[in-house]
């Protein structure tokens, strides 16, 4: 690798050619401020479009000032990054931003986490010079997602998040000038889009351009509500997640907190969702062997590989782009909805309450979860199985709303018996936790044994698309995992082709997995955090006495008592689903 002399505000630094001004001002550990710029070195792309203009710099023997996140460095240049020409510039850009952007930052929901706000503050911002017309669009309300165009300053984030990493294709800048936005096709209703729901537009977005439906309001006034019992489960990424909102370090599982906060808020019974993730895995597993051994004997109706049906933006995605495979996937519910549906259907009978005053409130890391509870299948006479869905942002401003300081609170306990679960449960909010979940169940089931070993090393990992082979008894099994929509797309393709072959692939929307969910704390670009939160996962289920989902004393009652057998008729008829074709209407340059 060849590498060039830079020298930036009188350092000087060696980086590789063709890296950016920005890269070695950094390298210097000079500060440049940037606000379009964003770089996920995990995702595999760097956002560069150079539209604010806020990271423009002086190069010497250039007469224009040069935007440092997209201009590459030569051998010897010399870079000032704090003359007043410089400075005045970025300022000027900053007004002219502000002068066309809603002052409602007080209410705003990203207020805090704004970056647009975050360098109004850092450059000392008083006043306003410039007044003119404000550009104005019609606000767009999803069932996930709150689009307030208004307040887009056409960083491009978006767009590259949605369309070079996930490569969903919802997103595009329309119009020209001064009415240029970030828009779906046709600028339909996201409603009416190829949107999934995954979130993560609303992740990058430096404003409050993008942000989730918030229904916290909604949460409180059914806890206020005395004829309605109101309970809540929790994700597994949730509790890796969410102590970051109250300033710990990311990685951090705050499980116990999470549990203890939640029961102030006033919920009747604090359950969880890796309840509904080993049940998922008794159905899935059950469903895997099933299809795996009639293949083995010849079958030739069988549909392999069996992929993993857990997340809706993924689901969403497949049923876009892929309507010729959907007899594929599993077609177990979510871990989420087969909590509210035991919930439902067979708890309530426990409470002596009815469903329609049952309220199932989900806590998740994921926006499209919203989207999910919505779904037709997911309802009986017109009541959803799960009434509200919040995200773990939404959770955390609920707990500072109420005032409860989080930081004294004493770990407590899940109730019973929905908050019982395995480390199998827990690892379903990392990437390759699902299919992990599901080896350790089929496995002793296939040998007819209890397995020591639980840990296959072989399904972890970050790459994008990886493969495993697992032996399991005498059966040597080929299982894919792919994050993220584009990497999901690039493996489905393959198989599609007949290029790959696999038994089982588990497939996230997000990086990362649960954890990455587009309604976790905002990771402003540092992947590295969604590493910290696997890890806090993986260290939660090292902890557990059990391990495996089958061993879940509650879900072996459960199955006695309600539903008999895995893949039974009363175990269908609860805990499964079926998927759609969906129309295919995006923007014209994603394939």
């Amino acid at each position: 690798m060849k590498l060039v002399n830079v020298t930036v505000d009188d350092k000087q630094v060696q980086v590789p050619e063709n890296s950016t001004i920005l890269v070695a001002a950094r390298s210097a550990g000079v500060s440049i401020p940037t606000l379009c710029y964003l770089n996920l070195a995990d995702f595999g792309c760097v956002n560069k479009s150079a539209s604010c203009r806020v990271c423009v710099v002086e190069v010497e023997g250039r007469r224009n000032l040069a935007p440092s996140c997209a201009t590459p460095v030569t051998d010897g240049m010399v870079v000032k990054t704090n003359t007043i020409k410089a400075l005045h510039s970025r300022k000027t850009v900053l007004e002219l931003m502000l002068s066309d952007h809603p002052k409602d930052c007080l209410v705003c929901q990203k207020s805090g986490e704004c970056e647009l706000q975050d360098i109004a503050v850092e450059f000392g911002m008083k006043e306003i010079r410039f007044e003119g017309k404000e550009s104005t669009y019609r606000k767009d309300i999803s069932k996930s997602i709150v689009r307030d165009m208004d307040k887009c300053i056409m960083c491009r984030r978006c767009e590259t998040m949605c369309n070079e990493v996930q490569t969903v294709g919802a997103l595009s800048a329309v119009n020209r000038g001064f009415d240029s936005v970030v828009a779906t096709a046709m600028e339909m209703d996201l409603n009416d889009s190829v949107c999934t729901y995954c979130g993560q537009c609303v992740a990058v977005c430096p404003t409050g351009a993008l942000v989730e439906r918030d229904a916290t309001w909604e949460v409180l006034s059914k806890l206020a509500d005395p004829t309605k019992t109101v309970i809540v489960q929790t994700a597994p990424a949730v509790r890796a997640a969410l102590g970051e909102e109250f300033g710990l370090p990311a990685g951090t599982s705050v499980t116990g907190k999470m549990v203890a906060s939640l029961r102030k808020l006033g919920f009747d019974k604090v359950f969880d969702t890796d309840f509904g993730a080993d049940l998922t895995i008794m159905e899935e597993a059950s469903e895997f062997l099933d299809r795996l051994t009639r293949h083995m004997n010849g079958d030739t109706t069988v549909k392999l590989p069996l992929l993993t049906s857990c997340c809706p933006a993924w689901v969403k995605f497949f049923e876009h782009n892929f309507p010729d495979m959907l007899d594929i996937p599993s077609s177990a519910k979510s871990p989420m909805q087969m909590f509210s549906s035991v919930a439902k259907n067979i708890f309530t009978k426990e409470l002596g309450v009815d469903r329609k005053d049952l309220v199932v409130v989900s806590i998740m890391p994921c926006l499209a979860k919203k989207y999910e509870a919505s779904r037709e299948e997911f309802s009986k006479d017109g009541n959803q199985d799960t009434d509200i869905v919040l995200s773990t942002r939404e959770l955390a401003r609920l707990i500072k709303q109420a005032n409860i300081n989080f930081h004294i609170l004493k770990d407590e306990d899940f109730d019973h018996p929905l908050g019982e679960s395995t480390g199998a449960g827990v690892i379903f909010g990392r990437t390759g936790g699902v299919i992990e979940a599901a080896l350790r169940t089929a496995a002793d089931w296939y040998t007819d044994s209890s397995l020591e070993n639980v840990d296959y090393e072989a399904v972890r990992g970050f790459e994008g698309v990886r493969s495993a082979d697992v032996k399991v008894g005498d059966l040597d099994l080929k299982i894919g995992i792919a994050h993220g929509l584009g990497e999901a797309r690039k493996l489905l393709e393959q198989i599609r082709a007949g290029e790959s072959h696999y038994h089982a692939i588990e497939i996230m929307a997000c990086k990362g997995g649960c954890v990455g969910g587009g309604g976790q704390p905002y990771h402003h670009g540092n992947t590295g955090t969604l590493r910290k939160r696997a890890a806090a996962i993986n260290a939660e289920d090292a902890s557990k006495t059990i391990r495996k989902s089958h061993e879940n004393p509650y879900i072996k009652k459960l199955y006695a008592v309600h539903l008999d057998k895995p893949m039974s008729n009363q175990a269908h008829e609860l805990l499964h689903t079926k998927y759609f074709k969906k129309h295919k209407i995006q923007n014209s340059f994603i394939k």
